[in-house]
């Protein structure tokens, strides 16, 4: 394994403590922060969704991270208030894992920017075994 790759995990050991601190449960995956996201920027608050409207959480969660580095822009809300957001920039072709890896880039930013957290990459006790 890549230092920059054990770098980022340990940084994204870091944000599920955080994560877990905060809200009382470690997220489970990449998706369970993706949702948490989602639900964040609808700002509706917590309540019960649909399966289809999960699935639109995690996809304004992407669209949102994924702005940080220009993909995404948002266009504005529907009559109920959820965002919408337009492709202006081509996505990288890129295996399954180097898709996770780049959504966790853009989650880590979004967190150091929405909420001023930070992630140091150095090694620590806390980090996992890899």
């Amino acid at each position: 394994m890549y230092k920059r790759d054990l770098d980022l995990e340990r940084q994204w050991h870091r944000l599920l403590q955080r994560l877990e601190a905060a809200i009382g449960k470690r997220p489970a995956d990449l998706n369970a922060v993706l949702f948490l996201i989602g639900v964040q920027e609808l700002g509706q608050g917590s309540r019960k969704f649909t399966k289809e409207e999960k699935q639109d959480l995690m996809h304004i969660a992407t669209c949102k991270v994924l702005s940080l580095s220009g993909y995404y822009r948002l266009e504005g809300l529907d009559q109920e208030g959820w965002p919408h957001w337009q492709n202006v920039k081509k996505l990288p072709s890129f295996s399954l894992g180097e898709q996770e890896k780049l959504l966790k880039m853009h989650i880590l930013e979004y967190f150091e920017q929405e909420y001023n957290w930070s992630f140091p990459a150095g090694e620590d006790q806390e980090a996992p075994n890899l």
